[in-house]
């Protein structure tokens, strides 16, 4: 790709873009949220189509110009995007030739399309039935089946969008070694993540995005790249403190949640979460680490106004008093906010505004006569633009075209804009970039030292060690530990989230 520059109404998104990837390479391009890495990967897959940028693309030696999607995977380059493009209700088989479908004598030939879905399958290591419902396997089998896609499409040149975004450690492993098996077989994958560690687990060479810009591409084995020396070329600085300082004054217990179980929405003999008892003081950050599928989001989700799952029994008490949080409304009423680790489906409309995003959960702050005061809407989500620093020419802009960084400080200004005493934040960082993450842990820090209390869960044990003043471990929906972060370490976390052996909780 040379001097690729690409613009929309307002903003120039690329600015003479130049990439270069070899044949048999895996190619990271890294920058902070909204740099343009993604934009760049919808120029060359023809999401965005020729003519509609400019500079040149060459493919295999040849000048090319992709009108769509279609053309660019005609000529050997898919991309997965970071929201998978799989339709739940159909099976593995039909979501592999989802408009690529075998034909014979004109209908469809699906015992031959089953035959060589469970050929893809066996390639990239997945063995569940091809009759299998997607919405019935997980988020790392479901990007297995993407690539199983690109395999059937004859791909030379596989793109991967935030691959691992959403993945435990396991699963994500797995997909690092099947991209570095298909180098092995031919296939050269640009991969764009915010997991530095990955990128230098597998990449040979590294493009590194800052506004729009190319600022330098590095060969990972010859440059002696390390975490370090990456994001300095992301954030054009070092960023000698990840982790803003604890110097928040703690006080006195605040929330308490007792003996709290919760079944399953649709397997009600299955309990989800199992007798979990725990508190939150004010001005302090508290941690939940456990292993995926362990019960962390099921137990905030089924907290905040019984949104997840068929309440049995417990109690929430709050200042000294016992509450009821029977729905949302009665949960935002009582102080909590929870920000949901998915924002795209649970966290925004993705097709308001940011402006109405901001103000969405307490309208009642800025109307009279349940009127909402248009000025006022606006002047408290510009106020928040600033605040948060959230990248946008104006808060009229659609959430839909923010970076995730970005849409990530949205949902956050508007929790933060019902003043909540509690705030739960579910996977707040979860594919978003370095600095991002960084400014995320300083408003948390800042919520903190205003005397909130913050339950933060997070897949990511260095972050819960560095941001949290407690943490809980979390084993098959039940509580096993209670550790101060000054006396955790990862080993210590990882022993009590495989574990029901229960410890003495802290007090």
């Amino acid at each position: 790709m040379r001097s690729i520059t690409k613009e929309f109404p307002g903003v120039k998104a690329l600015s003479d873009v130049s990439l270069e990837v070899r044949a048999d390479e895996i190619h990271a391009i890294c920058g902070e949220n909204g740099a343009g890495k993604s934009t760049l990967m919808k120029v060359l897959s023809g999401v965005y189509p020729y003519g509609t940028y400019t500079g040149d693309i060459l493919f295999e030696g040849s000048e090319v110009h992709f009108k769509d999607i279609k053309s660019s995977e005609a000529a050997g380059i898919v991309i997965i995007h970071q929201e998978l493009a799989l339709i739940p209700e159909l099976s593995i088989t039909e979501n592999i030739f989802l408009g690529n479908e075998p034909t014979r004598f004109g209908a469809i030939d699906w015992v031959s399309a089953k035959r060589r879905a469970i050929e893809l399958l066996a390639r990239v290591g997945l063995e569940d039935d091809p009759d299998t419902q997607i919405k019935n396997i997980g988020v790392g089998k479901q990007q297995l089946v993407e690539i199983a896609k690109a395999l059937n499409k004859s791909v030379k040149l596989l793109i991967l969008d935030e691959p691992t975004a959403a993945l435990n450690e396991a699963d994500s492993q797995h997909l690092l070694d099947l991209i570095r098996g298909l180098k092995g077989r031919g296939i050269s994958s640009i991969m764009i993540s915010h997991k530095l560690n990955e990128i230098e687990q597998v990449a040979d060479a590294i493009t590194i995005i800052r506004d729009g810009k190319t600022i330098e591409t590095l060969n990972v084995k010859a440059d002696g790249v390390n975490e370090d020396r990456i994001i300095r070329g992301m954030v054009g600085r070092t960023l000698e403190n990840r982790f803003p300082d604890r110097n928040t004054k703690v006080g006195e217990v605040f929330f308490e949640v007792k003996n709290w179980n919760v079944r399953h929405p649709v397997v009600s003999e299955r309990m989800v979460v199992k007798n979990s008892s725990f508190f939150v003081r004010r001005g302090e950050v508290v941690g939940f680490a456990g292993l995926m599928g362990a019960g962390r989001t099921e137990l905030a989700m089924s907290i905040f106004g019984r949104a997840y799952g068929e309440f049995v029994s417990g109690e929430i008490i709050k200042d000294g008093k016992q509450i009821q949080l029977r729905n949302v409304s009665e949960a935002i009423d009582h102080g909590l906010a929870y920000v949901s680790e998915d924002r795209k489906a649970l966290g925004l409309n993705l097709l308001d505004d940011i402006k109405r995003s901001v103000v969405s959960a307490k309208l009642k702050k800025i109307s009279r006569a349940d009127v909402v005061n248009d000025i006022s809407e606006y002047q408290i989500a510009e106020q928040y633009r600033k605040t948060l620093r959230i990248k946008t020419p104006t808060v009229n802009e659609g959430v839909g075209k923010l970076s995730g960084g970005n849409q990530q400080k949205v949902v956050l200004a508007k929790w933060m804009f019902t003043d909540p005493d509690l705030l739960i934040l579910d996977e707040p960082t979860r594919g978003i970039d370095v600095g991002a993450k960084t400014e995320i842990y300083g408003i948390i820090r800042e919520l903190a030292a205003q005397g909130k209390g913050v339950i933060m869960i997070s897949s990511e044990l260095p972050e819960l060690l560095g941001v949290s003043d407690r943490i809980y471990t979390i084993f098959e929906g039940t509580i096993t530990n209670d550790v101060p972060a000054a006396e955790a370490d990862p080993e210590t976390l990882m022993r009590s989230m495989t574990s029901m052996k229960k410890k003495a909780v802290n007090r």
